[in-house]
């Protein structure tokens, strides 16, 4: 797990080692990409699922910032994911990225398990299956 810095909804520097303790699914998105705005009605609904078990973490890649991607969030009615925020970048690049939607699973212990380069179906049985495989 890479110690770099981001920020969660209300301004707080949040690091990925501040989630160990559950398993984490980190989604990095942005606003401008088809595929993690398809997906991410479906990653809501896996967070809703998994409360409570499994932390989802949407961080977003806009380099606007948060003004673009609260801007987007609020028309969408999401309840149990929130934006997190990575306007530089820097964790896409700690964690290897450059494509978008790129997902990460964590055991509890911060260890990575599997990754998904790509758009997914997260409500589907294929997804929750890997899911459950890796919690």
């Amino acid at each position: 797990m890479p110690d770099t810095a981001f920020v969660a909804p209300g301004g707080k520097v949040v690091r990925l080692a501040d989630f160990k303790g559950k398993p984490l699914l980190v989604n990095l998105w942005a606003t401008w990409c088809g595929p993690c705005i398809a997906e991410m009605p479906t990653l809501e609904k896996l967070a809703a699922r998994e409360a409570g078990k499994l932390q989802v973490l949407a961080v977003s890649q806009d380099m606007k910032g948060r003004a673009v991607v609260d801007k987007w969030w609020g028309a969408q009615g999401f309840k149990a994911l929130v934006p997190y925020v990575d306007a530089k970048g820097d964790l896409g690049f700690a964690l290897g990225g450059g494509s978008l939607p790129t997902t990460i699973l964590y055991d509890k212990d911060g260890k990575e398990v599997w990754r998904m380069i790509g758009g997914a179906e997260w409500d589907s049985p294929k997804q929750m299956a890997l899911i459950d495989e890796g919690i």
